[in-house]
C-alpha cells in the first residue's frame, strides 16, 4: 500500500534540520488536576511557555517527555484521544506526536487525523495550544496489515527519532472472529515491538493489555501468567487454519476465557515477553475504561460500550433488566486517570532502565483497577443510575426508567420477556399500521448480545493487586501527582457518576443540559404512562387468571 508522513517534506530531512525548521512554540498553559474535592482545582502545577524559553521548573516527568517524540497506536480511539490531549496539554516539551492511522470508508489519513481534533474534547486545548497540529505527524498505516503495513522511508524516520512508544491499538470487540482479533491483538502487538528493536533512541514503551487477560484467576498479580496457548503456536495456527475452521474450534480454543478479546491480549502478553528482551518495555492493565473524571471535562464519553451502554439503554427507557450480582464490585475506572497512570508508567519504565546498573529481566506490569477501600458495586451503580437518571432526565427517552440488576436468571430472562419483547413487538405493530418502518425487536436484539457480554463481568468479581501502580504514585513528586493524578483511594464515585451520566446525555445522545426543565416535565408524563402501562396489564393478568379458574372449575 502506497504510505506517507503528515508534512512530507519536513520529515524527510535530517533530525537536526527538522529541529531548525520548527515553528517557534505558543504560549501553553499545562493541564492541572484536583486531588481531593474535584471542584476546587490546585493550579500550583501549572507550566507554562513563553517565547522561547521555560518561565518555570519542570516536573520530572515533564523533563522525561521534555524534547522526545512519541509513537502512537489507537491514536483515534476514545484512549488514544485523550492520551494525546494530555501529552499536548500538560508535556509542552514533546518534540512530535506521531500517530499510526488507515485509511477507512474514503478518507485518507489526514483527514482522520483531522477528525480527531474536531472532536469537543479537544476544544479547551485548542485555545491554550492553538498550534497544536504542529506536532502532530499522521503515520499511514494499518495493524490488519504485516508489518503494520508502515513503508520502509516512514519506518526509517520512526526509527531514527522516536523515543517514546505507546501501543493502544486493538479491536475491543468480544465478539469479535478470532482470525481479525489474532491479526489486531496479537500479531500487531508483535510487529510493534519489531519496530521498537530498529528505534535508536528508545527510552520507553508501554503496552496497555486489560486487567481480564486472566479472568479465570480469582486473584490476579501484576507478573506474567501462562497463557492460553503459545503465542508462537497460536499465531502459526491462524494463518495455516482457513477461516470457516477457525471458527468452529474457537469455543475450543477460548476454553476458560469467555470471549476472542480476553483470549487474544492474554496470548499477546506472551508476546509481550518473548519478543522485549534488552528493550525499556512495561505492561498497563487497566480495569473497565470509562468516561473523563476531571479532564478535559467532566464526564466526557465517545462510545457505548460496556457499562456506558448500561446507562444509556436505561436513561433512555430502553434497558430494563441487567444481569448482576448486586455485592460484587464493577471494576471501573475513568480515562483520564487511566491516561494518567500510562504517562507515568512509561516515565517509571524509563526511570527503572536509566538508573539500574543491571536492568531487571523482569517487565515491569501495572493493574489499574478499583480499589478494595474505595469502590462500588454493581448493585450501588445501577441504584446511583437510577438516580441520576431521575434528575437529569433526557429528551430522548422512549420510556420511563424501570431498571434493575437482575441476578437470578429465571427473573431476569422473565424481565426480557415481558419488558424488551412485549412492548417491543407491540410497537413494532404499531409502525407497521402506521406506515413506519419497525425497528425495536432488532434493536433489542443487539442489546440483548451486549449483555450477554457484559454478563461475564457483572456476575463475577476479582482481586487485582496493585502495588507497582501504588509504589509508582509513591515515587511520583507532589506536582507530578497533582499534574498527572490517578490515584483511585481519591475517587469520589457519587461525583464521578453523576458527571457520567450527564456526560452521556451532553456528548452520546446529543441532549444538551439546557433541556433538563423541558424533559423533566416529558418525565412526569412517562411516569404516569407507566402506571397506567403497570393497572391495565394487571388487570389483563387478573381477567386472564380469573378465565383459567372459571375453566377449570
Amino acid at each position: 500500500m502506497t504510505v506517507s508522513m503528515y508534512d512530507d517534506q519536513l520529515l524527510s530531512q535530517p533530525q537536526q534540520q527538522q529541529q531548525q525548521q520548527q515553528p517557534q512554540q505558543p504560549e501553553m498553559t499545562a493541564a492541572t488536576t484536583t486531588l481531593g474535592d474535584p471542584t476546587t482545582p490546585d493550579n500550583g502545577a501549572t507550566v507554562t511557555l513563553a517565547g522561547k524559553g521555560l518561565d518555570e521548573k519542570l516536573t520530572e516527568i515533564q523533563q522525561f517527555y521534555d524534547k522526545c517524540s512519541i509513537f502512537i497506536t489507537g491514536g483515534t480511539g476514545f484512549l488514544g484521544k485523550t492520551l494525546i490531549y494530555k501529552l499536548l496539554t500538560s508535556c509542552p516539551g514533546i518534540e512530535n506526536i506521531f500517530l499510526l492511522v488507515r485509511s477507512k470508508r474514503g478518507k485518507d489519513i489526514f483527514s482522520r487525523v483531522e477528525e480527531i481534533f474536531d472532536d469537543a474534547m479537544f476544544d479547551k486545548m485548542k485555545q491554550t495550544c492553538p498550534k497544536y497540529d504542529h506536532k502532530i505527524r499522521a503515520v499511514a498505516g494499518d495493524c490488519m496489515q504485516p508489518s503494520l503495513g508502515i513503508s520502509a522511508s516512514d519506518r526509517e524516520i520512526l526509527a531514527e527519532n522516536v523515543n517514546i512508544v505507546f501501543h493502544l491499538a486493538a479491536t475491543v470487540r468480544f465478539d469479535e472472529k478470532m482470525k481479525t482479533a489474532m491479526q489486531i491483538n496479537v500479531k500487531a502487538c508483535r510487529d510493534v515491538l519489531d519496530l521498537c528493536h530498529e528505534m535508536k533512541h528508545l527510552k520507553s514503551v508501554i503496552y496497555v493489555s486489560t486487567a481480564y487477560t486472566q479472568c479465570p484467576q480469582p486473584v490476579v498479580d501484576e507478573r506474567f501468567y501462562d497463557p492460553p496457548l503459545d503465542s508462537e503456536k497460536m499465531i502459526h495456527l491462524t494463518d495455516c487454519v482457513t477461516d470457516g475452521m477457525i471458527e468452529k474450534i474457537t469455543p475450543v480454543l477460548l476454553d476458560k476465557w469467555p470471549n476472542t478479546y480476553t483470549f487474544t491480549k492474554a496470548i499477546a502478553e506472551d508476546v509481550v515477553r518473548k519478543n522485549s528482551r534488552g528493550m525499556p518495555v512495561g505492561m498497563f492493565r487497566p480495569g473497565i475504561v470509562i468516561a473523563t473524571y476531571q479532564e478535559p471535562v467532566p464526564g466526557w464519553i465517545d462510545n457505548f460500550y460496556g457499562p456506558t451502554g448500561v446507562i444509556a439503554g436505561a436513561g433512555t427507557g430502553v434497558l430494563r433488566t441487567l444481569r448482576a450480582d448486586p455485592t460484587k464490585v464493577a471494576n471501573m475506572v475513568p480515562v483520564d486517570l487511566c491516561v494518567n497512570g500510562i504517562i507515568s508508567s512509561a516515565w517509571d519504565v524509563g526511570e527503572r532502565n536509566r538508573t539500574e546498573i543491571m536492568p531487571d529481566p523482569e517487565i515491569p506490569i501495572y493493574n489499574f483497577c478499583t480499589e478494595p477501600n474505595n469502590c462500588i458495586t454493581w448493585g450501588e451503580f445501577t441504584n446511583t443510575t437510577v438516580k441520576f437518571g431521575s434528575m437529569y432526565p433526557t429528551m430522548k427517552a422512549i420510556w420511563y426508567l424501570c431498571y434493575a440488576s437482575n441476578p437470578n436468571i429465571v427473573l431476569h430472562y422473565l424481565s426480557i420477556i415481558f419488558l424488551h419483547y412485549a412492548p417491543a413487538v407491540i410497537g413494532d405493530i404499531i409502525a407497521l399500521l402506521i406506515g413506519r418502518k419497525p425497528r425495536l425487536l432488532r434493536s433489542y436484539k443487539k442489546i440483548h448480545r451486549f449483555m450477554d457480554v457484559i454478563e461475564y463481568f457483572s456476575m463475577r468479581e476479582w482481586e487485582f493487586k496493585m502495588d507497582n501502580m501504588n509504589g509508582l504514585w509513591r515515587r511520583l513528586s507532589s506536582d507530578d501527582q497533582k499534574l498527572f493524578f490517578f490515584d483511585m483511594r481519591q475517587i469520589n464515585w457519587d461525583y464521578f457518576l453523576e458527571q457520567y451520566f450527564c456526560g452521556i446525555r451532553r456528548y452520546l445522545l446529543n441532549d444538551p443540559m439546557e433541556t433538563v426543565p423541558q424533559a423533566v416535565v416529558r418525565w412526569n408524563r412517562l411516569y404516569w404512562l407507566h402506571q397506567v402501562a403497570k393497572v391495565v396489564v394487571l388487570l389483563l393478568f387478573y381477567k386472564l387468571v380469573m378465565s383459567v379458574w372459571g375453566m377449570l372449575s
